[in-house]
C-alpha cells in the first residue's frame, strides 16, 4: 500500500475517534457541559501540520477531560534523532495520533488514559495503549479491565495480552516512588511490516477504550463519596502529574517535534495535591 494512502487512513480514522469519543462524553454530560475547541499549527511560518485539543471542564461527571487529535511533520532536531528508529539518517518525519486523558469529579472512578499513533520515518509504525489509575481500588473493575483487554488482544494475536500487559506494568512505573501509576492496562510500540493487520488492532484499540470508558463511567456514576476519599483522589493525581512530566514519552516526543503545549500538558489534572 502506498504511504501517502497508509497516512491518510490512520489521520482520518484518528480524527473520527475523535468525534466518537467527544459525542459519547457530551451524551455523559448529558449535552450541559460543552468542550472547548482549540486547533493549532506546529510552525506559524512553514507549513509543517497542527492539530486540535478539546477540553471539558467542570462537567456534573467530569472535572476535565482533554481529547486531542495531531497531525504534523518536519525534521527532528538533530539531538533528538537517535532516539527515533529509522531517523538517524535522515531527520524527516509524519506523524498523527489521538490521546485521551480523564480525570473525574467522583473520586470512585478512576482516572483513564489512552492513545493511538502512527508515526513514519524511513520506516512507519504504530504506538499506544491504555490504563487506568483509580485512587481507590476496586477489584472486580480491575477484573472487568483486562478481560475486556484480554478479549480485544486475543482476536488479534494470543501472544498480545500478556506481552503488551507487562510493557505497560513496566512504562507506567514511578521509579522514585517505587510504585506503578495505577492498575496497568496494555501499551504497545514500533509495530510495523503489516500495516493493514496493525492497523485492525490500533481500530480494536479505540473502539475498546470507548467501550470501557463508557461501563465504568455508568456504574459508578451515581455512587457516593466522601471528602476523604477526595483527598485520597488528589494525593493519585499528584504520582499521576510526576509521572507525565518525569518520564511520558508522548509529552517528551509532543515537545521536542514542535507540538502545541497546551495539548501536549492537557494530560495534567485540574487539581493535585502533596503530601
Amino acid at each position: 500500500m502506498d504511504l501517502e494512502i497508509k497516512k491518510e487512513l490512520t489521520s482520518n480514522w484518528f480524527q473520527t475517534l475523535q468525534n466518537a469519543f467527544c459525542d459519547d462524553i457530551k451524551k455523559i454530560e448529558k449535552n450541559k457541559t460543552k468542550f472547548i475547541s482549540n486547533t493549532w499549527r506546529k510552525n506559524k511560518f512553514k507549513n509543517e501540520g497542527g492539530g486540535e485539543y478539546r477540553i471539558l471542564q467542570n462537567g456534573n461527571v467530569f472535572e476535565k477531560v482533554g481529547v486531542n487529535f495531531s497531525k504534523v511533520y518536519g525534521k527532528f532536531p538533530k539531538k533528538f534523532q537517535k532516539n527515533i528508529p529509522g531517523a538517524e539518517n535522515d531527520p524527516r518525519f509524519w506523524a498523527s495520533g489521538i490521546s485521551v486523558v480523564m480525570h473525574m469529579k467522583n473520586p470512585l472512578i478512576p482516572a483513564m488514559h489512552f492513545n493511538t499513533r502512527y508515526i513514519c520515518t524511513t520506516y512507519d509504525w504504530f504506538g499506544g495503549g491504555m490504563d487506568v489509575t483509580p485512587s481507590k481500588i476496586d477489584v472486580f473493575e480491575k477484573k472487568y479491565f483486562h478481560k475486556i483487554l484480554k478479549n480485544m488482544c486475543n482476536r488479534h494475536n494470543p501472544n498480545y495480552y500478556k506481552k503488551y500487559k507487562k510493557w505497560c506494568d513496566e512504562y507506567f512505573y514511578l521509579p522514585h516512588r517505587e510504585e506503578t501509576r495505577g492498575i496497568g492496562g496494555i501499551f504497545f510500540d514500533y509495530k510495523k511490516k503489516n500495516f493493514e493487520k496493525n492497523f485492525s488492532f490500533v481500530r480494536d484499540v479505540g473502539v475498546t477504550f470507548q467501550e470501557i470508558f463508557n461501563k465504568i463511567i455508568q456504574r459508578k456514576i451515581k455512587k457516593k463519596w466522601t471528602i476523604k476519599d477526595k483527598e485520597e483522589q488528589y494525593i493519585k493525581r499528584g504520582r499521576y502529574a510526576e509521572f507525565n512530566l518525569l518520564y511520558d514519552r508522548g509529552t517528551k516526543f509532543g515537545l521536542k517535534t514542535g507540538g502545541n503545549i497546551e495539548g501536549i500538558l492537557m494530560s495534567l489534572p485540574p487539581l493535585a495535591k502533596w503530601k
